[in-house]
């Protein structure tokens, strides 16, 4: 199994996509590792991406997701996948059901408060309103609330895809 967790900026897909990790023990790959200078000076500088600069981007991730679906390889990926066409090009040549994307949600405040302090990344927080605008939300993603922890998000996120049992009530 392997599964996408998108949504844009601020919802917490890299933290979540570790904490899944922790669950799971599935192989992670970052998906902001895979852009190039170009698109990360583009970002710092409060610019877009065009469709041009995320399609270098996206072919990397792809390679990476067929690497592990040949290597029968359970797998977390983090990207924002904001638009249909772009997961289509994650998930080309893959048997249906070989990737599950999960979408974080969260308002569009707490995105704010976040941004506001994370220091460090190369995500201009003035993209935000950029990214929800170009978001097609998913009909057949797991929709995911990111406003509680990261550890709770992706627990939900396991349970809901059958990789861990829910918890037991306690007696």
């Amino acid at each position: 199994m392997i599964v996408i967790l998108m949504g844009v900026t601020g919802t917490g897909k890299s933290t979540v996509g570790l904490a899944l990790r922790k669950l799971t023990g599935w192989e992670f790959a970052e998906g902001d590792d895979f852009h190039s200078e170009a698109n990360k000076n583009k970002m710092r500088a409060g610019v877009p991406l065009t469709d041009g600069d995320r399609a270098p981007w996206l072919a990397s991730l792809h390679a990476v997701l067929a690497g592990w679906v040949a290597a029968g390889k359970s797998g977390i990926m983090t990207c924002s996948a904001l638009k249909q066409s772009y997961r289509d090009t994650l998930v080309e040549g893959f048997a249906p059901g070989t990737v599950r994307f999960a979408l974080l949600e969260a308002p569009k405040q707490l995105l704010e408060q976040r941004l506001e302090h994370r220091p460090g990344h190369f995500m201009n927080p003035a993209l935000l309103d950029s990214q929800l605008a170009t978001l097609e939300v998913p009909e057949d993603a797991l929709h995911v609330s990111a406003a509680s922890t990261a550890a709770a998000s992706a627990a939900e996120i396991a349970q809901r895809l059958g990789v861990v049992p829910a918890p037991t009530p306690e007696k």
